[in-house]
């Protein structure tokens, strides 16, 4: 079978879309290297990220000759992947090119979230206007949709009226090294290079509004005089972090939070994982949560908010709370930190349900199967 891929993310995009792609293409060479498997993308970046996918022998390379390469990518692609007699085409990255399915080659495309639905204020109109026209279009063109979580999979029914059928949940797996935990000697290596303190609980992601690190904020100071251990946060931010440190600096908290901008070493982030008491992630909305499968498989206990896919990424062994009600997450902290048998079970468990879900070898075959079934 010639499967193709969008790669444009998978050589460009150092974050969320391009590990997304890393991840499901590397997984699936490794689990069935028979298949031929074809990266069309714009342009090459040849890193440390995306060495393995310039390996000839593993993967065959299309790299974009054209003038405008944003018209190659949504037009002009169609006659490349015929004259490589390709047979499935997947757009990683929520869109497809135009007439693919006029072509005789099958196609899918993953839809991450419609977060540009949902919270409109966080994007530009000329953005929506974008997005909306690109995965209307993949969605109903597409002969398969995945969703990376069955939160994703309702919204694309609701607001593109697709049917369920035509929808498959693949979760999303994570970085090839979250599979295998950390020694204690890497991970006190760790601690002593950032510092970290004894015991602390831990933030991860973009600091944004949607991200709602303010409620943790707001859960610190109504109990920071039993709570007692701080607040490590890794992520980057622009008005909404200047927001949550005048609000931090209000309360007089300044020396409860740690900041890390500086995690660029996803083994050093996987020993911070190790080490946290738990991690925090009271997020609006989320297409998946890649943060709490990270920590679950890091054996390290997840309070989440009881929204979008938090729920699925989290399993039965989490603790979660109302995103609005600070009141809820500083209960569910100290519940943490007073009960360790309750945060030993949450270890155990939470680290059993992600290796059963999100395993590398599990979504390997539903997404191959996916395939041949077309």
């Amino acid at each position: 079978m010639k499967i193709a891929f969008d790669a444009k993310r998978l050589f460009n995009n150092h974050t969320g879309l391009g590990n997304y792609s890393r991840s499901l293409v590397g997984n699936l060479q490794l689990s069935y290297p028979n298949k031929e498997y074809h990266l069309f993308t714009p342009e090459k970046k040849q890193i440390e990220t995306t060495e393995n996918f310039c390996d000839t022998l593993k993967f065959q390379v299309h790299e974009s000759k054209a003038r405008i390469k944003s018209y190659w990518r949504s037009f002009s692609i169609v006659k490349d992947l015929q004259k490589a007699g390709i047979q499935v085409y997947h757009g990683l990255s929520n869109e497809l090119p135009h007439n693919i399915n006029q072509s005789g080659i099958k196609s899918v495309v993953t839809i991450h979230d419609l977060i540009f639905k949902l919270y409109p204020e966080t994007y530009s109109l000329g953005e929506r206007v974008i997005y909306n026209r690109k995965f209307q279009y993949a969605c109903r063109q597409a002969d398969k949709i995945v969703a990376i979580s069955n939160n994703t999979k309702q919204d694309i029914i609701k607001f593109y009226q697709i049917e369920p059928e035509k929808i498959a949940v693949i979760y999303q797996s994570c970085n090839p090294i979250f599979y295998h935990l950390r020694s204690d000697v890497a991970n006190n290596e760790v601690r002593q290079a950032y510092p970290l303190p004894p015991e602390f609980f831990l933030y991860v992601g973009s600091i944004e509004t949607r991200k709602n690190l303010k409620l943790i904020i707001e859960a610190y100071h109504l109990g920071h005089s039993t709570i007692k251990i701080p607040i490590v946060v890794i992520g980057k931010g622009g008005q909404y972090k200047i927001d949550c440190k005048k609000l931090i600096a209000q309360y007089g908290l300044e020396h409860c939070f740690i900041w890390l901008e500086n995690v660029h070493d996803n083994l050093h982030l996987q020993s911070i994982y190790q080490l946290a008491s738990a991690l925090i992630y009271p997020s609006f909305y989320e297409g998946f949560g890649l943060p709490i499968a990270e920590a679950l498989l890091s054996k390290t206990p997840v309070i989440a908010a009881n929204t979008s896919s938090l729920c699925e990424a989290g399993g039965a062994h989490s603790l979660y709370i109302h995103p609005q009600k600070a009141q809820e997450l500083m209960d569910a902290m100290l519940l943490i930190l007073d009960n360790k048998e309750l945060a030993a079970s949450m270890r155990k468990e939470g680290y059993d349900y992600a290796l059963k879900h999100f395993s590398p070898e599990i979504l390997s075959t539903q997404m191959m199967n996916l395939y041949q079934n077309l």
